[in-house]
């Protein structure tokens, strides 16, 4: 996806980039906290990322304090001569506590006999940190376009969360290095689908 126009005077536009590729992600894996570096393809995700936001004046560049998106920022921020990207600790990957390192298997496995995963943090907990980090950083640049570089599950909450739990659909994939817009509103948020009548699935 393409970021849409840029923002109204008094609305701040926010484009949600997934980070890049990494290995577990080919071995389908998941991450969560834990902090798996970017690998080549990833890298090369990220300058194609840069490549699909050069048309817009940015006025920021903020990124999760794990590597795998800082690196893209990174990458991102030199591509577009942006300064130095502002890591926020509220932007990292949901917790998945033991989950982590397993594939999907794994971790079906485990929810089968588990009620409770055990550090697994609530989605509701990452909507919450992720809605205020974005309207912290939408008031810090009023009327402006910021790049924010996060992770697959906080953008899938997000996208649940500002859609009326109605997107993503389940075979919708937030694919590595995409965007996905927000337009901020003082401390409301709204999610920019591309074109209201396709289907997400397409």
């Amino acid at each position: 996806m393409t970021p849409a126009t840029s923002a109204a005077a008094s609305t701040t536009r926010i484009a949600l980039v997934r980070h890049g590729e990494t290995d577990w992600n080919v071995q389908r894996r998941i991450q969560g906290a834990t902090d798996i570096p970017l690998n080549d393809a990833g890298r090369a995700q990220a300058v194609d990322a840069a490549s699909a936001l050069v048309d817009i004046t940015w006025s920021g560049i903020y990124a999760s304090t794990l590597s795998r998106a800082a690196e893209t920022a990174e990458i991102i921020a030199a591509e577009l001569d942006l300064p130095e990207p502002v890591q926020v600790a509220a932007l990292a990957e949901r917790s998945y506590g033991v989950l982590e390192g397993l594939d999907h298997g794994g971790r079906a496995a485990v929810e089968a006999q588990a009620a409770i995963v055990d550090g697994l943090e609530p989605r509701a907990a990452v909507i919450g940190r992720a809605r205020a980090a974005l309207v912290e950083i939408a008031a810090a640049h009023p009327g402006g376009d910021v790049i924010v570089v996060t992770h697959g599950g906080v953008i899938h909450a997000l996208m649940l969360d500002l859609s009326g739990w109605t997107l993503p659909t389940a075979d919708y994939v937030i694919g590595n290095g995409s965007v996905h817009d927000v337009i901020a509103d003082g401390a409301e948020l709204t999610l920019v689908w591309p074109d209201a009548a396709a289907d997400p699935a397409d």
